[in-house]
């Protein structure tokens, strides 16, 4: 009777959001393409190279949410790939943003799909076509109809790099015995730290299934010494090159532009070789940024039309260059002398602070970061990131590190060398996984129809 209520409400729920979809499908295109496999229909094609002929020759289904998750996601298919030659995978993403970012690194042998929506019958139609060894799951991603059905045909489910955010804690606490049997079906979950430790067994999940492997995430960020350079070239045409110290604004939301624009208007007088980049979360806001950097008086300079080969309409102090375009913002970050990373000061949540970090960049975040909790928590315990409460901290903030290049110096070598100590998640969870996956193939060689 509790999946008849959840299927009623998901379509409910799904029918109440489809004006967002379709919304987003206008402003980001995307999710018009292939829409027919989030219903779980993916073509001959593809199931014919999905499915192998033998329980060997079975892909193992990885499901990333989004980009953040995808980067995960194809870390842990490396990982399992080198300490198992041969395996093949199918990764799945929910938005058209993942799938573009997942388009870059899928190999040939590997399949690239939209998940089902979490219907009972698009669920099926996916497993069958897909046939999976194991299902893994990314983060937050719980998916009551498609884990039963793993269950169901013995397919196990794990979870890795698992957090459970602020919001979500009392929902599935209040909820224990609804969330308690889904959770207690993961074969393994693997989570980022003690505190989502405990909120998973206070939901029900099994407390000899949730092992605490710290995150993911720092395994993910790599620099790329060709967006690098390309990045210096870029700035030094736009005389925001060597001299200059570029304040950088990545992943930023609505409102903290006009933030950053209000204090590198400040602080120009005083620092003239002062710059600033911005680089908003994402693309589709670049008119509403481009907005902000006119209404601050300063000339925009769109990134995409640079590519384009239009000439810049400014450049020096009075231009603001906006970084429109995407896989481009560790390059940049390379280039900068600080930055600040968004959905921190405007929004909750909270973006990837862990690559400027590893680029030994100082850098500044606001109070909401909630989706890096354990990550923030390190950072914070050996002095490797700046957290302010509000904008008017920001501002006081980066005009004291702009007035001390020794310690904007000492915070980045400090942020960098706490990102390489923490490295290796992703290996121990690989292996964790692996040696539970070939138990299950063990014990249960067939496949239940």
């Amino acid at each position: 009777m509790r999946w008849i209520f959840y299927n009623i409400l998901f379509a409910i729920g799904y029918l109440l959001m489809a004006p967002g979809f379709l919304l987003r499908m206008a402003r980001r295109g995307g999710y018009r393409r292939h829409f027919r496999q989030r219903l779980g229909q993916y073509g001959e094609l593809t199931r014919t190279r999905m499915a192998g002929n033998s329980g060997g020759d079975r892909p193992i289904w990885i499901h990333a949410v989004s980009v953040g998750e995808v980067y995960v996601a194809w870390q842990m298919m490396h990982a399992l790939r080198v300490k198992q030659p041969g395996t093949r995978f199918v990764l799945s993403t929910t938005s058209s943003t993942g799938w573009r970012e997942a388009e870059k690194r899928i190999r040939q042998e590997d399949i690239l799909i939209y998940n089902p929506l979490d219907f009972p019958f698009c669920v099926r139609r996916a497993l069958d076509a897909i046939q999976p060894r194991a299902l893994i799951l990314t983060e937050s991603e719980i998916w009551p109809n498609l884990i039963r059905a793993c269950d169901w045909r013995g397919v196990p489910v794990f979870l890795i790099n698992g957090r459970v955010s602020d919001r979500s804690a009392p929902r599935y606490r209040m909820l224990r015995g609804w969330f308690g049997p889904v959770l207690r079906l993961f074969r393994r979950q693997l989570v980022q730290s003690e505190l989502d430790r405990q909120r998973l067994l206070d939901a029900g999940a099994d407390p000899d299934r949730v092992q605490v492997m710290g995150s993911v995430k720092f395994d993910v960020s790599h620099r790329d010494s060709e967006r690098e350079r390309a990045a210096a070239e870029l700035l030094r045409r736009l005389d925001m090159g060597e001299g200059c110290t570029i304040l950088l604004g990545g992943s930023t939301w609505p409102g903290e532009e006009a933030i950053l624009l209000d204090i590198y208007k400040k602080l120009l007088p005083q620092h003239p070789a002062l710059r600033l980049v911005l680089i908003p979360r994402h693309f589709e806001r670049a008119d509403a940024a481009a907005a902000a950097i006119s209404s601050a008086g300063f000339t925009c300079v769109r990134k995409s039309l640079l590519n384009e080969g239009v000439p810049p309409p400014a450049t020096g102090s009075q231009a603001v260059l906006l970084v429109n375009t995407t896989g481009e913002m560790m390059g940049f970050y390379a280039q900068a002398g600080l930055v600040f990373v968004g959905k921190s000061l405007c929004a909750h949540g909270g973006q990837n602070m862990i690559e400027p970090c590893l680029c030994g960049k100082a850098t500044l975040v606001g109070p909401h970061t909630e989706n890096f909790r354990p990550v923030m928590t390190e950072l914070l315990g050996v002095q490797a990131i700046v957290q302010v409460p509000d904008a008017a901290a920001l501002e006081r903030e980066i005009t004291a590190l702009l007035a001390d290049p020794p310690r904007r110096e000492s915070l980045g070598a400090r942020a960098a060398a706490a990102v390489q100590q923490r490295r290796g998640v992703i290996g121990r969870c690989a292996d964790l996984l692996l040696q539970e996956i070939n138990a299950t193939e063990t014990t249960a060689p067939g496949l239940p129809g």
